[in-house]
């Protein structure tokens, strides 16, 4: 029996995977909407990938159907997401360049779609629990990946998610730090719990590529020249991570899968 695909959802500077072999493009009809899906092989290995942005980053962060995406996912038999996100640190200790493995969040956001279970549904309202929004198995894995490519990954950080597109005022990060923000984003939630909702193991990485708003020197403003900077730089270690995770799968034997 074949493997479930893994999928890889990403951001800003990620719009393909080169590695994907065999790809072919589909749009996925959910009931939240469409989706846009590319599928492939990676070392052997069924994967898809999907791209929040859309081609050229044509939808900005508030808008991107999160809903639809990870509905589509679910639908085409995924089991496990490894998500790429691209941020800004909060901790003056995390410079840009820096790989940061999430274990937890803040959700900032204030009109988002949040859950599939809105109360229209069968289901009607469910709760569900998120102490460990991002699997540990799969974390594990993307450490373990990190460590044997040979760059370096915090293990553990908080992602505070922000509604964008604009970026966050200064009074906005010092309070994301209090309430202990390690970085700062626009498209890691509601994508974690709706995964969580249904049923999916998730884990991400998170790219530092600037300081936020009035930490450490960041007197001039954030750019995305300066981004674009530091993701041309920066990107290639992303998928060298990506790349060995999917190599270390593809040469060991189907693992008893941990749905919890």
């Amino acid at each position: 029996m074949s493997r479930p695909p893994l999928a890889v959802v990403a951001g800003t500077g990620f719009y393909d995977l080169e590695a994907l072999e065999h790809r072919t493009d589909e749009t996925v009809d959910t009931r939240w909407g469409p989706a846009r899906v590319t599928r492939g092989r990676w070392h052997g290995l069924p994967v898809l990938f999907l791209t929040r942005h859309g081609p050229g980053h044509s939808v900005p962060p508030h808008l991107v159907n999160y809903r639809a995406n990870i509905r589509a996912l679910a639908d085409l038999g995924v089991q496990d997401v490894v998500a790429v996100n691209v941020t800004g640190s909060i901790d003056p200790a995390l410079a840009p360049g820096d790989l940061v493995c999430l274990d937890d969040f803040l959700d900032l956001t204030k009109q988002r779609p949040l859950t599939f279970f809105d109360g229209s549904g069968p289901e009607g309202v469910v709760h569900v629990d998120v102490s460990a929004p991002y699997h540990p198995a799969l974390r594990r894995e993307l450490l373990d990946a990190a460590a044997a490519v040979g760059r370096p990954m915090r293990d553990g950080g908080v992602y505070a998610a922000f509604e964008g597109p604009r970026f966050e005022t200064a009074a906005e990060i010092r309070l994301a730090r209090l309430a202990g923000g390690d970085v700062a984003g626009m498209t890691g939630v509601p994508e974690v719990t709706l995964a969580r909702e249904a049923g999916l193991r998730y884990a991400a990485v998170s790219l530092v590529v600037n300081p936020a708003t009035g930490v450490g020197d960041a007197a001039e403003p954030i750019t995305m020249d300066e981004i674009d900077a530091v993701l041309a730089r920066s990107r290639d270690a992303v998928l060298a991570v990506l790349d060995e995770l999917v190599r270390t799968r593809a040469t060991t034997t189907d693992p008893e899968e941990d749905a919890g």
